[in-house]
């Protein structure tokens, strides 16, 4: 072990340091190489090649790890254990998400359903040979960590908006590959910041499974909700008027411009989607309506049944003008729940298949509590609260609109 008496000038000297190397860089890996050889020495009871009554286990070896530090990457010299493990103080942990892959990677390794790719990420991280305790261990951890986020109370409120959106994960249940639907939350809080308020896993994404999942939201203090933002699956549909009596719903511009591209023509395509955004272009609430009505009146002879659409969809596509103009670029369309799809499946398409829906819930959860960090420190997404709204146009509530 290295005494405490020892100067640092007498360390590189006894490690042959020169003169024509990187003084801090090589300096700083020198005291590192110490610590790690304190460490170990104090975790097995006995110095290097020392015999002694008291050994727990035997030094095994090394592994080589990259260090990122402010004077430039090192390639460090890991001790490995015969019995145990052993990880150095000195480095930084991994993220939360990434903690979370690994388990997820590792669980797949040792129940028998990776692929070659996972089993070449699982050596990569260094996991070669981990135990199903060691693992059990891991999860565990995690779990609490993300029970903790998913079960918090959302006592941020009034959620003025809120955004809901699903995507489809694979599984392995009872020897067969399934889809299941995770459905995912998020809302702008009181401070005008956004927030992942929730998010779940079910079979599939019918009424009953959007109804528990809203349900649950209000349970856990979701409050003061006057826009819902989703796509137009009528299980989710009737779930939010169901849950959120009163508030207004907002069928997502991009989903509904899907749709309704399809009633035409692929070569008339760009045109009429050309058209139908001219709709979004407009300065105020009035103008606003009163193109989507030239608009339809434009297509009924060419598209009729794209016209007829475009007019019976106008109170859902349209209720964001009932809230502040320089709100309606973020609460018109489910865009920004999107983006956070994309991030959830970057992750999740490096495991492919999931062992079982505790390891999906999981991973996805521990990206969710990172993503929701992230925004708790950025800038605000809207100004607090909804306030002034349109007086021109009278709010046509979800429920009224689904009565129509």
């Amino acid at each position: 072990m290295v005494k405490e008496s020892m100067d640092l000038l007498e360390l590189l000297r006894k490690r042959g340091v020169d003169g024509d190397v990187d003084f801090l860089l090589e300096a700083l890996r020198v005291v590192a190489d110490a610590v790690m050889d304190a460490d170990v020495s104090a975790k097995i009871g006995a110095e290097h090649g020392e015999r002694s009554s008291d050994r727990l286990t035997y030094r095994n070896g090394y592994r080589s790890r990259q260090w990122d530090t402010r004077v430039g990457t090192m390639e460090l010299q890991i001790p490995k254990l015969r019995e145990g493990s052993y990880f150095p103080s000195l480095l930084e942990p991994r993220r939360r998400s990434e903690k979370a892959l690994l388990a997820v990677v590792q669980q797949a390794y040792v129940e028998g359903v990776s692929t070659r790719r996972v089993d070449d990420l699982v050596k990569a991280l260094g996991c070669d040979g981990i135990s199903k305790s060691q693992v059990s261990r891991i999860c565990g951890e995690l779990d609490r960590v993300v029970d903790s986020f998913l079960d918090r109370p959302l006592d941020g409120g009034p959620y003025c908006y809120l955004w809901l959106d699903a995507l489809s994960q694979k599984v392995r249940e009872e020897g067969r590959i399934v889809n299941v639907s995770v459905a995912v939350a998020t809302a702008v809080n009181a401070e005008g910041k956004r927030e992942i308020v929730g998010m779940d896993v079910g079979t599939s994404e019918d009424g009953a499974f959007w109804l528990s999942f809203l349900r649950s939201l209000v349970t856990r203090g979701l409050s003061g909700v006057e826009l819902v933002t989703s796509d137009a699956h009528q299980g989710l549909r009737n779930a939010i008027a169901t849950v959120f009596t009163g508030a207004s719903w907002q069928r997502c511009r991009t989903h509904f411009m899907t749709n309704l591209l399809t009633r035409v023509p692929k070569s008339a395509q760009p045109w009429v989607a050309t058209m139908v955004r001219t709709i979004y272009q407009q300065p105020s609430a009035e103008e606003v309506h009163a193109q989507l009505e030239r608009v339809s009146d434009q297509l009924s002879d060419r598209f009729p049944d794209a016209s007829s659409m475009l007019a019976e969809a106008g109170a859902d596509i349209l209720a964001f003008t009932h809230f502040p103009q320089a709100h309606w670029k973020q609460v018109w369309s489910n865009n920004p729940q999107e983006r956070l799809n994309k991030e959830i499946r970057r992750r999740t398409d490096v495991v492919g298949i999931f062992p079982n829906r505790s390891a999906a819930r999981r991973l996805i959860g521990a990206v969710l509590a990172e993503q929701n960090d992230e925004w708790a420190v950025a800038r605000r997404y809207l100004t607090p609260g909804v306030a002034a709204k349109q007086e021109a146009l009278p709010e046509v509530s979800l429920t009224q609109s689904a009565a129509a």
